[in-house]
């Protein structure tokens, strides 16, 4: 505990970010929400580069990799959050595609969480469209068909720590500069229902409670003790890791997995699914108060001070 609390201290809230994440229904391979736009090459290996993600589908081995690739800190804007959203449509279409890894291709930092300047000063409106695409990027991950693998090369604090916890199997790099954890209410920010169900049906409702009601980070080393992570490796070694990993997914008939994966999780789903708008009504309705107006325009302006 005295760790965590320590890290907590350290990272406070990195960059710009502060955090926040939704679920939605499973979405098989043939039952996407939206149409999606199939990989347009022949070849073994598929790339595809936005602004703000990278992706490299090697159809030969099944695994597509994804690099987030939006300095400074990798944080969840609606444009990043709508790019996450398109790509994971790409490859649950994709029958070649049977894993998925989810890494940083940034130094130190896996992802910092939502962005702030999607929550401060911005109208009702966007604030709904924003939750909204959070929900969506926590469904589409939460609910895939594909083994999903975090590949945690750097600190998770908040929505990056969400986004980690919706993959199946999570490995983080062994450096005790890095921390990860559901720290939200250091910014004076309530993590919604569907963040905390997904924590406590990973490491434990008491774990979760003292976490979230702290705003605690873990280092590497707490968080595999808690089961937050599953998997401590050398740095260099994450994405590698991953990779070898996914043998051990892919020995297991599709089908089977998939059914199972399905079971265990779609309660939880269907949770969110069903309290959707009103969870988005809740959030616009948080986030939009005078006060959580101010500790966000303090908190950035404790950022600009630190800058200076």
């Amino acid at each position: 505990m005295a760790t965590a609390l320590r890290q907590s201290a350290k990272y406070g809230l990195l960059g710009r970010l502060a955090p926040f994440v939704v679920p939605a229904s499973f979405h098989g391979r043939n039952g996407i929400d939206r149409i999606a736009l199939p990989y347009l090459m022949s070849n073994k290996r598929h790339s595809s580069s936005g602004t703000k993600i990278k992706v490299d589908l090697d159809s030969s081995t099944g695994i597509a990799v994804m690099r987030f690739q939006s300095p400074p800190v990798n944080s969840l804007s609606l444009d990043f959050l709508t790019e996450f959203a398109i790509n994971m449509e790409k490859l649950e279409m994709d029958k070649s595609c049977r894993g998925l890894i989810v890494t940083s291709a940034l130094p130190k930092i896996f992802s910092a969480g939502l962005d702030i300047l999607e929550m401060y000063g911005k109208s009702p409106e966007h604030c709904g469209e924003f939750w909204k695409a959070v929900q969506e990027m926590w469904l589409k991950l939460y609910s895939s068909n594909m083994v999903t693998v975090a590949a945690v090369n750097g600190s998770s604090p908040a929505g990056g720590c969400l986004m980690a916890l919706t993959c199946d199997y999570r490995i983080m790099a062994d450096n005790p500069r890095y921390a990860i954890g559901l720290n939200e209410t250091q910014l004076g920010i309530v993590a919604p229902f569907w963040f905390k169900d997904t924590m406590a049906k990973t490491v434990g409702h008491r774990t979760t409670e003292l976490a979230l009601q702290l705003g605690l980070l873990y280092s590497p080393q707490d968080a595999l003790r808690i089961g937050l992570v599953d998997q401590l490796v050398p740095e260099e070694e994450v994405v590698s890791t991953a990779t070898e990993t996914m043998a051990k997914w892919f020995a297991i008939p599709d089908h089977a997995r998939q059914i199972t994966k399905s079971m265990m999780r779609k309660p939880t789903i269907d949770n969110l699914v069903s309290k959707r708008e009103s969870d988005i009504k809740n959030f616009v309705s948080f986030i939009t108060r005078d006060s959580i107006q101010k500790s966000l325009r303090m908190y950035m302006e404790s950022l600009r001070k630190r800058k200076a």
